[in-house]
């Protein structure tokens, strides 16, 4: 058998031409892949100055009305509490000098009841004692 070249160069030229033809489908996607690249990046920043910048500025404006919004809340209700407090121990004040000036009405009461009762029971003693020294 004698070597035949012929068929040996064609087979590697085709696959001379098969690997040109891989290398410039390998740069076309490279090249494609960069420009997909720029365009999703310009339209990102579209997307940003258009709507994402205009609505984080609403977004903060109205976080600044809710900071308000809380800070007054805040207020009123401390205030609120202060006043509650203050009314409570007014309550507990009035609660008290009440308790003091019905003690001290009652207690004279009660002294005067209590002397009335002592000389009641000291006239039915004597009465009683009395009676015993008749019999």
């Amino acid at each position: 058998m004698e070597p035949n070249l012929g068929t040996t160069n064609l087979l590697l030229g085709i696959m001379a031409a098969v690997s040109v033809l891989e290398a410039l489908v390998i740069a076309g996607i490279g090249i494609a892949a960069f420009v997909m690249y720029r365009r999703v990046t310009e339209l990102t920043a579209t997307l940003e100055a258009r709507h994402i910048a205009p609505t984080m500025l609403r977004v903060n404006a109205i976080l600044d009305d809710v900071k308000g919004v809380t800070s007054k809340v805040k207020e009123e209700t401390e205030r609120v509490d202060h006043a509650i407090h203050s009314t409570m121990d007014r309550i507990d004040d009035t609660a008290d000098r009440m308790k003091s000036n019905v003690r001290a009405k009652t207690s004279r009461l009660i002294g005067m009841i209590r002397g009335v009762r002592v000389a009641i029971e000291a006239m039915l003693h004597a009465g009683s004692r009395h009676q015993a020294s008749e019999t």
